[in-house]
This record gives C-alpha cells, structure tokens and sequence, in this order.
C-alpha cells in the first residue's frame, strides 16, 4: 500500500514530535480531500485531544478523545497500517481519567501510535528527516499564509 504524504507527516508529527497542532493540520487537510473521511477525523481528534489536555482544556479534550475512540471502534485491528485496537484502548482510558479528573488529576502524558506494516514504518523513517519540527510549536492558527507548509 502507498500512504499519502500527509498521513506520514502526521505520524511523525505525532510520535516524533508530539506536535498535536500540526498533527492536526496536516491530517485535517487530508480528512477534506478525502471527502471528510470519518477515519481520518477519528485520528484528528486524538491529536487535538491531546492538545486540548496539554495546554490544560480538560472538558475539551475528553470530548474529542471519547468522539474518536467511539468512531476508531468500527475498524479492523489494523488499519491505515496501524495498530488501531491500542490506540482505541488507550484513548478510552485517557478519556475514562479525564472523566475523573477533578477528583483524580494526573499528569499529562503523551501516547504514541504503533505502526503495523513495516512499508508504512519505512516511508514515516524515510519522511522523517524532511519534515522539521517547529520549535517552538505552534499554540494556535496562523492567520497569516506564510505559516502554511
């Protein structure tokens, strides 16, 4: 299988970087050419919601988290070359703390998504050296053109 570029960059943003703002940039761009894909807005919203988290929005990023663990459960195991069901199991238990968090705060941690085919693997190590990290990150949008890859 040939992955689109963005979903590469999306995954090196995601696990590389941990760069959920422009995991969301680049994915959601992706979402919109394929004719809003709710796979592919299932993987968005578990990076916004763990930018939501980070940068301490609690209430929305339980809101994205539960939206998209609950459309990730309708795929295989494996999906877009990766291991879905773990993601999905560590989305639901962000989201299960997140529920419980004025009772039980914790701190944040970042997850990671494994990837499953190895020719996926090879194109995000491949990709990897060409997409630069942005440091610092972007904390919001870019009204200005020339903050668009």
């Amino acid at each position: 299988m040939v992955y689109d570029r963005l979903y590469v960059a999306y995954l090196v943003y995601f696990n590389r970087d941990r760069d959920y703002f422009e995991c969301h940039e680049v994915l959601e761009e992706l979402w919109l050419s394929k004719e809003r894909d709710p796979l592919y807005k299932a993987l968005l919203q578990v990076a916004v919601g763990l930018y939501h988290f980070r940068n301490g929005n609690v209430r929305g990023a339980l809101i994205m988290l539960e939206g998209a663990a609950s459309r990730l459960r309708q795929y295989p195991d494996v999906t877009l070359g990766i291991h879905l069901t773990k993601l999905i199991r560590e989305t639901e238990d962000y989201a299960r703390k997140l529920k419980e968090y004025e009772q039980k705060p914790f701190t944040y941690y970042d997850l990671t998504i494994d990837i499953a085919d190895e020719k996926l693997a090879e194109a995000v190590q491949t990709a990897s050296p060409d997409i630069k990290p942005n440091i610092p990150q972007r904390r919001g949008p870019c009204r200005q053109q020339s903050c668009r890859r």
